[in-house]
């Protein structure tokens, strides 16, 4: 069973005014005064079509940490937020540095139903940094796992980092690095300047992250492979990584939406929700990074959504756990920071925020965008409204946002996900939701959109 869905009157990014007829999972029709019988007819009148989210970031915690998100829930997050890809880190319990344990990731987001999910792997046993996972089981099981990264961890050490580059280049996978320095960031807990000596808290070194990047695009360059920088921060690691695109290195780089909007001032008052790793930066680094993703240096937007249960941020600043959730406010912090500046329009959202993650992450049918014939994958944004975002908006477990009670523009009003719509008028679409994405998905083989 297959829905038929025409949305009329929608706005392509590139400013076409089109109807979407969408049929059989796939786009069949573009085109002014479409006329045809479909199962749900969606009112598109001054809404933005964007093809759909992918996020090469996110934390869904399970197996293991059921308590602060499950593969369910942050799916369920994410489609509230436009996604209809994510990419889920390694650092679940058991680790993620098996094929069995990908490939459970992969069956959970099967059957949750609402995005696909991609795990990533986990580039050394147990996160631990003493020798490789099985990486080239993980990119030959069903999961077909090309992006792997112990994000939580540093790699730090260099003939570890080189070996795991080497090995990806066999399948054209990619290393995906979180860059800190773990002997410069002993006890850290904000960034380093002024501001965390007036508090009293252990500064966080910016070299701490450009050095690694330093060291890792230069030894991507030596084996030949592709190199991913995590939630990039400062205004130094812009430079390195603009160098190292200027040399033609195959690195790439994200930054993260709260790194795009807020910065260490939020830590003045010990609110633990703006406790995050890395930390939030100087104006100038938030500048920085703004301008890095507008002129190409940074490729890709991605949330890092880190859920936690309520009692690891509601306590004290340096007892509480590093991370934010992400998912479901994303597109309004990117409009808010980069759309409504002037520095990127809807077609370099669309680009940073869905084709350039897919062809990272190695999946399939984003490249072309809102297109006849394309896979009908796409978000329906009204850029036009504004709300105060608050608990009620909130689809996963985690409550630890740190844009609570702030005013944010734009409001996502549908998201159609494997010819589905999973959401409506801004709400998740419940009734048989499940059973009906889990059917369509096993009439596929596991693992056929991910190349």
């Amino acid at each position: 069973m297959t829905e038929t869905i025409l949305v009329r009157g929608a706005t392509l990014a590139d400013g076409t005014r089109t109807d979407i007829l969408v049929r059989a999972g796939v786009i069949a029709e573009l085109g002014k005064a479409i006329f045809a019988s479909a199962d749900r007819l969606i009112d598109a009148d001054g809404l933005i079509a964007l093809p759909g989210l992918v996020d090469l970031h996110t934390h869904l915690r399970e197996p293991g940490f059921e308590q602060s998100e499950t593969v369910l829930t942050g799916s369920r997050a994410a489609a509230i937020g436009g996604f209809t890809a994510v990419h889920a880190m390694a650092n679940t319990s058991p680790v993620a540095d098996t094929a069995g344990v990908v490939e459970q990731v992969q069956a959970l987001g099967v059957a949750a139903g609402y995005v696909t999910v991609r795990p990533i792997g986990a580039v050394t046993v147990g996160l631990e940094g003493r020798q490789l996972a099985e990486i080239g089981a993980m990119a030959n099981s069903r999961a077909r796992v090309r992006v792997f990264s112990d994000d939580g961890k540093c790699v730090s050490d260099a003939l570890l980092m080189r070996r795991a580059l080497e090995y990806v280049t066999t399948f054209g996978g990619v290393v995906a690095q979180h860059a800190q320095e773990p002997r410069l960031t002993e006890g850290a807990q904000m960034n380093e300047g002024t501001l965390s000596g007036e508090l009293g808290l252990a500064g966080w070194p910016a070299v701490a992250e450009e050095s690694i990047i330093a060291r890792d695009v230069l030894l991507a360059q030596h084996v030949g492979a592709r190199l991913h920088i995590c939630h990039l921060s400062t205004a130094g690691s812009v430079d390195v990584v603009r160098w190292a695109k200027a040399r033609g290195i195959a690195v790439t780089a994200e930054v993260t939406p709260h790194h795009l909007l807020l910065t260490e001032q939020l830590a003045s008052g010990y609110d633990s929700r703006y406790k995050v790793n890395p930390p939030l930066r100087r104006d100038e680094d938030v500048h920085a990074v703004r301008a890095g993703l507008a002129d190409g240096t940074i490729d890709i937007v991605a949330t890092d959504h880190a859920p936690h249960p309520v009692e690891a941020k509601d306590c004290e600043w340096e007892a509480a756990a590093f991370g934010m959730v992400g998912l479901e406010s994303a597109l309004s912090v990117v409009q808010a920071s980069v759309v409504d500046t002037g520095l990127l329009d809807w077609s370099d959202v669309a680009r940073v925020f869905s084709r350039a993650p897919a062809a990272i992450g190695r999946l399939d049918g984003y490249d072309r965008g809102i297109a006849v014939g394309s896979p009908a994958e796409f978000t329906l944004y009204d850029a036009s409204a504004s709300r105060v975002f608050d608990t009620s908006r909130l689809r996963g477990k985690g409550l630890n946002s740190p844009y609570l009670e702030t005013t944010l523009p734009g409001r996502v009003v549908a998201t159609i996900h494997d010819g589905y719509a999973t959401v409506l008028d801004g709400e998740l679409v419940e009734a048989d939701a499940v059973a009906r994405f889990a059917a369509a998905a096993g009439a596929r083989e596991a693992g056929v959109r991910n190349g």
